[in-house]
């Protein structure tokens, strides 16, 4: 039989109406979305789509202009400190203290979200190896690789143990290795109950990695359920082509052509 009380309970996220305007630009366009407790759900779009206010909003980082953000049915901007404590955030191009060690950084995280100092250094241990940056650990973050930032950042969003994940391009610049022990990471995480909702422009990362997807462009999702929903009978990548539009042909560039002559 099913389980009654999980089906009774509320969405890990649900965003009703958003809007955001910049200016004279509406980056989004009364956005609605829900997002299953225990999903692994994929956000993609084109360059300007709106997906990183989106999530900029879904997060607390940044105020809509209207609508509703609820995190298994708290309102975020009613109750901002106490809901931002269920999710774990890495935005994109995160600013960190990168004069601190990269064990120092998730330290202070973890002591940021008031966990004791005891809890704290065995949670950075565990995350410091899970994230193959042992050898680094006491290195200035300043110093690090791009993909290294990244994975510090990860480990610092994970470090209280959010029930939601929500990840800005988190595979950007990090290389095929550590890429591939991040999806563990994160399956391991969804399997044990948590929720993540992951950007990326990678189709194939996406169709291959979330069980839910949202194709989102002009500030307005054009479709969302789960991957086999969306795509269909084709590719998760034609499909976005298909509903986003845009694709140009490069029959044009007849210069760029060999010539035998």
């Amino acid at each position: 039989m099913p389980d009654e009380s999980a089906a009774a309970s509320p969405p890990a996220l649900r965003l009703q109406g958003l809007w955001r305007r910049f200016g004279p630009k509406i980056a989004v366009a009364g956005i609605d979305l829900v997002v299953p407790t225990g999903s692994f759900y994929g956000l993609v779009g084109p360059n300007g789509a709106g997906k990183t206010t989106t999530l900029s909003m879904a997060t607390g980082l940044l105020q809509p202009d209207a609508g509703t953000v609820l995190v298994h049915g708290q309102d975020l901007w009613q109750r901002p400190a106490d809901v931002k404590r269920l999710l774990g955030v890495l935005p994109d191009g995160v600013k960190l203290f990168d004069r601190l060690t990269g064990a120092q950084l998730v330290t202070y995280a973890g002591l940021l979200h008031g966990l004791d100092r005891d809890t704290v250094n065995a949670r950075t241990a565990d995350l410091i190896a899970a994230m193959a940056l042992e050898a680094d650990a006491r290195s200035l973050v300043v110093d690090y690789s791009a993909g290294m930032t990244k994975k510090i950042a990860l480990a610092c969003a994970l470090v209280h143990a959010p029930r939601v994940l929500v990840l800005d391009e988190p595979f950007e610049a990090v290389d095929p290795v550590s890429a591939a022990n991040i999806r563990d990471i994160l399956a391991s995480y969804v399997a044990s109950g948590g929720t993540v909702v992951v950007s990326s422009h990678v189709m194939d990362l996406v169709q291959r990695m979330c069980d839910h997807v949202a194709v989102i462009a002009g500030g307005h999702v054009l479709a969302a359920g789960t991957v086999d929903e969306v795509r269909g009978d084709a590719s998760l990548e034609d499909r976005f082509v298909e509903l986003v539009g845009g694709r140009v042909s490069g029959g044009g560039l007849a210069w760029l052509r060999t010539s035998s002559d």
